[in-house]
């Protein structure tokens, strides 16, 4: 079921305003926890945990964001 222009673009907004931010607490969560179960995380190895968790959360939602910065497709066909 494809999703229309102005459904996409809702779930977008709902997604950066509600999802994205409860993405980077649960990061920052695991990577802390990560910390203190290997007492010290090496600096590397966590700018590799972030840059994965930060590229991770747009796989499963880039067909949300698919087209929403180009005009309504539906506009002009009144």
């Amino acid at each position: 079921m494809a999703l229309g222009y102005k459904a996409r673009k809702r779930w977008s907004l709902a997604v950066l305003l509600i999802a994205l931010p409860a993405w980077i607490v649960a990061s920052v969560t695991l990577a802390d926890w990560l910390r203190t179960r290997m007492d010290g995380l090496p600096v590397l190895m966590e700018l590799v945990i972030f840059v994965v968790l930060g590229v991770v959360w747009i796989v499963p939602l880039r067909r949300v964001f698919l087209g929403v910065g180009q005009p309504d497709p539906d506009e002009g066909q009144d």
